[in-house]
């Protein structure tokens, strides 16, 4: 009887092993952020919880929500806070990624890009469920936080999510190969986060202002999820998702060409 067994093991697919190794480094992303803390799982949720309330009282006391066109107040600051939320941790967490895994790096199969993937699909996992957390949440309490249009909001949720990505594989190589640089862009990020229009409506800017700040594709991703959740809102003029994902793509397309040029130095750290 012949031996099924005695011929020689087909080699795995280049694609095999790249998924294997992006599950082997999500499972150890995981790992390590929960089991560091025999809290871990409790911060990873409560901490963008807290942050998100914090900014809601804060921002009640100014009565902004009269600036506000056919949304409510406190719904359109939480779609804005979750969703830069989003793009701002896939940004600072693909900063520290290379860093984080330099000892991998001995493993042929593991290049610099993977923990930089790996990192943004557990953020953006993470981000995304705390954005259930919100929407049964605020319908518990009354809030209108139910998607009026939920394939726009979930479109525009994934965009910001690819808008991240493509920041945190330019700010990786960027931060590894220069420190300095992700010193400025952490310095950065409030300001980042009152110019995208995420706590301040912007269509309250005069036109000479607005025109520069919408040069900023982090505005155009908010402004189409604020739509999504409230189908009579007035989007700030200027908002484009055609501008929105060239600027996304070219900054994925920008990242990749720098992890392949920079590969050698980028493991040599």
């Amino acid at each position: 009887m012949d031996n099924v067994n005695s011929g020689p093991r087909r080699a795995r697919t280049p694609w095999q092993v790249t998924r294997s190794v992006w599950y082997a480094m999500f499972m150890r992303e995981v790992i390590s952020r929960t089991m560091s803390d025999r809290m871990g799982w409790f911060w990873m949720i409560f901490e963008p919880v807290a942050f998100v309330g914090i900014m809601i009282g804060v921002r009640s006391f100014i009565r902004g929500d009269r600036l506000v066109v056919n949304a409510e107040f406190i719904p359109w600051l939480i779609t804005g806070l979750l969703g830069f939320g989003l793009v701002r941790e896939g940004m600072m967490r693909g900063m520290g990624a290379i860093d984080g895994n330099k000892a991998l790096f001995a493993y042929r199969q593991v290049q610099p890009v993977d923990p930089v993937i790996t990192r943004n699909f557990l953020e953006g996992m993470l981000r995304s469920f705390v954005f259930l957390i919100f929407i049964v949440g605020g319908l518990m309490l009354g809030l209108d936080l139910y998607p009026d249009n939920a394939i726009r909001a979930m479109a525009a949720w994934l965009s910001l999510w690819s808008l991240g990505l493509g920041l945190g594989l330019v700010t990786s190589v960027a931060a590894t190969l220069v420190p300095e640089v992700g010193k400025v862009i952490r310095m950065l990020s409030l300001p980042l986060m009152i110019l995208s229009g995420v706590i301040l409506p912007l269509n309250s800017l005069p036109h000479w202002l607005l025109k520069y700040l919408m040069l900023n594709p982090i505005p155009h991703g908010l402004e189409i999820l604020r739509l999504g959740f409230f189908e009579g809102y007035q989007v700030v003029h200027g908002t484009s998702m055609l501008y929105f994902w060239l600027f996304t793509f070219t900054l994925i397309a920008l990242g990749l060409v720098m992890h392949l040029r920079f590969i050698d130095r980028l493991k040599a750290k």
